[in-house]
């Protein structure tokens, strides 16, 4: 079969490979789709944490079941997504039921090859079943049950304002989950075209483009009436967007970091301290996240379709792949398509 190599940073190879055999606990997959994601294109730019070389990249999948070792509900050639993030089950985390910062956790495509092949084998517990969705949407379950566990963490409550400071695939994700969760959503990014996809394709009503943060102060005010907002996410990753956040809450608010860079952060202990304020990380997703996020789509909530901006064919992924990196492209979310 064929499999596409990061081999290091700024350079991807095709290789061949041996079809992957059936084993204990395990099922075989054919691959149909994969989104592209940030993860994906740090690791390619050599930014990624976590990262190893060479890598097989793609954790963001719609597949085909072909085999699969012991009984289960699915059957063979459904059309399937995976949670893939493998986890331990033996670590504090795996026993307190957060296998999505398992202490020893393999994310496919990031500490283990991922789903740039043409079949892949992975854990059976892994499997999450399609319920009739199409490849595509399948393929942004991932993605969009990161959103969802993010907004879950940060326990959002209809009527606050919630700022999202990101306007890529995660941090839309983070927004539609919020304004499920009833909260009125402010997007902060500085790419245009991204603002201007929140407000017409997600309805946010409140967008902001600026990277002076006394700037979004003043915007935010006018828009909360003279308050500042009680979660703020980061969906940047960017070390100076995740320090500038800081200021961007109010008393007693919350900081959610879901995106994730190399660096440190640093902030102001004083103004921090005075808010009483909240901070967390946010990492990966539960399968619980990814049901939700099935239903939510299976009800009609959420319409990630307008999302696929970018389609190329596997064959020319290599050829095309550092395009997805340039701002002047409007890439929002990119899917790889193999049948």
């Amino acid at each position: 079969m064929k499999t596409l190599i990061c081999t290091s940073p700024g350079n991807l190879e095709y290789r061949g490979a041996a079809k992957p055999e059936l084993k204990k606990n395990q099922a075989i997959l054919k691959i149909k789709r994969i989104g592209i994601c940030g993860t994906d294109l740090h690791a390619y730019e050599g930014t990624q944490p976590y990262f190893t070389y060479p890598r097989i990249l793609g954790h963001e999948i719609a597949a085909e079941l072909v085999d699969i070792d012991g009984s289960t509900d699915i059957k063979h050639g459904e059309i399937v997504t995976i949670i893939p993030y493998f986890y331990c089950g033996k670590c504090i985390a795996c026993r307190e039921g957060k296998s999505n910062c398992c202490e020893n956790i393999k994310v496919a495509g990031v500490h283990i090859d991922g789903g740039m092949v043409e079949y892949l084998s992975v854990p059976t517990y892994s499997l999450v079943r399609g319920n009739g969705l199409p490849p595509d949407s399948l393929a942004l379950i991932e993605p969009l049950s990161i959103g969802a566990h993010a907004v879950r963490r940060a326990d959002i409550k209809p009527g606050e304002f919630v700022l999202v400071v990101g306007a890529g695939p995660i941090g839309l994700g983070i927004m539609e989950f919020a304004k499920i969760a009833g909260a009125r959503v402010i997007a902060l990014d500085i790419k245009e075209s991204r603002l201007n996809f929140c407000k017409e394709k997600l309805q946010i009503p409140f967008i902001l483009n600026s990277a002076h943060s006394h700037e979004v102060v003043g915007v935010i005010k006018e828009i909360t009436n003279g308050e500042m907002p009680t979660a703020v996410f980061d969906a940047t990753g960017n070390l100076q967007a995740i320090n500038t956040g800081f200021t961007y809450m109010s008393h007693g608010g919350r900081y959610v970091l879901v995106g994730l860079q190399k660096g440190e952060i640093s902030f102001s202990h004083p103004e921090f301290h005075k808010r009483e304020a909240t901070l967390m990380s946010s990492r990966n997703a539960t399968r619980e996240n990814f049901e939700n996020v099935i239903a939510a789509l299976k009800k009609g909530l959420i319409n990630p379709t307008p999302w696929v901006t970018h389609r190329i064919r596997f064959d020319q992924v290599k050829n095309e792949f550092e395009s997805l990196l340039g701002p002047a492209n409007n890439v929002i979310k990119a899917i790889v398509e193999i049948d």
